[in-house]
């Protein structure tokens, strides 16, 4: 589901920590990351925006990544994700940057004025379901074995 709202395109598919299976593994890799086009220019609004989104949700699918939540705001986006251990969060935010910066300054070439859409910058975090703090008791009762 997703909407408008004060000039924030967002976006939820689903707000629950599962963890992922496959052959060999059992993890839970999520990422929140944060950037912003060059200068801060608050250029993601009406159909940029919208245009934004999609081809972000695209390239998330595309790569198996799941969209907990995804927030283009006017001057920067917010990209809440689960992933493959195997990928990076800069593998994350250079496949969404490149493509969105490519392709939206295509379609909209007032886009083109700008040096660069995109920073070279960005955040990231990681998040889960088991916290700091329930992690070094772990290890440290696993010591006393």
């Amino acid at each position: 589901m997703g909407g408008f709202s004060r000039g924030v395109v967002w976006h939820t598919i689903n707000m629950a920590f599962r963890y992922r299976r496959d052959e060999h593994r059992v993890h839970l890799i999520v990422y929140h990351l944060v950037w912003a086009p060059n200068r801060r220019k608050a250029v993601l609004v009406g159909g940029v925006a919208a245009d934004c989104q999609k081809l972000i949700e695209r390239k998330c699918a595309e790569q198996g990544w799941e969209i907990l939540k995804l927030v283009v705001q006017p001057d920067h986006i917010h990209l809440f994700v689960q992933a493959w251990p195997a990928v990076s969060a800069a593998e994350i935010v250079k496949g969404c940057k490149g493509l969105t910066s490519h392709d939206l300054r295509q379609k909209y070439p007032v886009l083109k004025r700008l040096p660069s859409i995109r920073a070279r910058s960005y955040s990231a975090a990681t998040a889960g379901n088991v916290s700091a703090a329930a992690i070094q008791r772990y290890i440290a009762a696993q010591e006393g074995l």
